[in-house]
């Protein structure tokens, strides 16, 4: 039998280790979709069981965060991680109206700079715990856990 020369490549065959190794941006992207099913959730349980109405600057949040909680696990089962060229626009846009929000709330943003101007006021605090963390904070941090983690699946999933 002759030998294969050392310049030629052969490859191994594929495994059940080779699978999971091409898969691994699949754990960052199914933590992504339950952050943005449970900020979802939420956002539903404070407007439709509290009876909180969302402002203005709510319902962009929503309009963001919503669809990613129905668009994640389309790149979950089969495993795609080009699920995230998609979704990652969402989220940083997303982002930019809660930070907006969570400084309107900080008293950072001017008082002539107000979006809302009917309806439930935007720079009101209807929530607080411990006395910081309140809901725009809270979407804040979503959508920032959210883009860290689909970054994160577009750095494992690419070669």
């Amino acid at each position: 039998m002759r030998n294969p020369s050392p310049d030629t490549k052969t490859s191994p065959p594929a495994s059940r280790a080779d699978a999971a190794a091409r898969n691994t941006g699949w754990t960052p992207l199914f933590l992504a979709w339950l952050v943005a099913a449970a900020s979802t959730l939420g956002a539903l349980f404070f407007s439709e069981v509290m009876r909180l109405a969302p402002c203005e600057l709510c319902w962009w949040q929503r309009i963001f965060m919503f669809p990613l909680a129905i668009m994640l696990p389309l790149g979950l089962f089969p495993p795609d991680p080009r699920v995230v060229r998609y979704t990652l626009p969402l989220a940083v846009a997303g982002w930019g109206f809660a930070v907006f929000h969570w400084l309107l709330v900080l008293g950072v943003v001017p008082e002539n700079v107000r979006p809302c101007t009917r309806g439930v006021p935007c720079g009101e605090v209807t929530l607080s715990w411990l006395g910081f963390v309140n809901l725009p904070l809270l979407s804040v941090l979503a959508f920032t856990a959210v883009i860290a983690l689909l970054a994160l699946t577009r750095h494992k999933a690419s070669p």
